[in-house]
């Protein structure tokens, strides 16, 4: 079972999310909490999946609780669902390490597949957030940051660099496996071992970097 917190300052929200993610059978929403501050002492005090966040709520919001999460509970994985899909909050999501960004009008089967790809270690974005973090690549793709994203990525092995020019074409690992043929545990070991090594806290960041550097370019 995947065990899930949702966190967001309207009960109502928390009730609807609650009742989505129950009808699924492999997922149990373990606790809620009102605010960023909650979450985080929730996800510190039990075992908790996957965290769903919004991102303004009172006390703590979400970001700052993100930022939080990634340092005390590195093991929890987060989501941020929210109204505010604006570009910046996107990127910022993402940067400081979310595995996922999707709004509340997404469908009930588009939340549950973004909480099971979290789960399974996988990053999720919803069109919308995929549209920003594309619009980024290309407008900021400047010669300095690829030289720098080059340099990291002189670490990896040539085996290592191959896993990760698949994760910047946004292939999970079955279908990279199945691209260089290698098993799917055998892509997630190389995974785990090229976000160690470029010190990334998931795919996502990975991919950008790969990007960055002109991976499968």
């Amino acid at each position: 079972m995947i065990r899930v917190l949702v966190t967001d300052d309207e009960p109502l929200i928390r009730a609807g999310i609650r009742m989505i993610l129950s009808s699924a059978d492999d997922m149990e929403v373990v606790a809620e909490a009102a605010n960023g501050r909650e979450a985080v002492d929730i996800a510190r005090s039990q075992r908790v999946d996957v965290a769903l966040l919004d991102i303004q709520m009172p006390v703590m919001d979400g970001l700052t609780a993100l930022a939080e999460l990634r340092r005390s509970a590195p093991e929890v994985r987060v989501l941020i669902l929210t109204t505010f899909g604006e570009r910046q909050n996107v990127l910022r999501a993402l940067g400081a390490g979310s595995a996922g960004f999707l709004l509340k009008d997404s469908a009930p089967a588009e939340l549950m597949r973004a909480v099971r790809a979290a789960a399974a270690g996988e990053a999720y974005l919803s069109p919308g957030a995929t549209r920003h973090v594309v619009d980024s690549l290309a407008s900021g793709g400047t010669a300095d940051r690829a030289e720098r994203a080059r340099r990291r990525l002189e670490k990896l092995t040539v085996r290592e660099r191959d896993v990760l020019t698949l994760l910047g074409e946004g292939l999970s690992n079955a279908d990279a496996g199945q691209r260089i043929h290698m098993s799917e545990a055998t892509v997630k070991t190389y995974v785990s071992r090229i976000l160690a090594k470029l010190e990334c806290d998931n795919r996502v960041q990975a991919a950008l970097l790969a990007r960055d550097a002109g991976l499968g370019t």
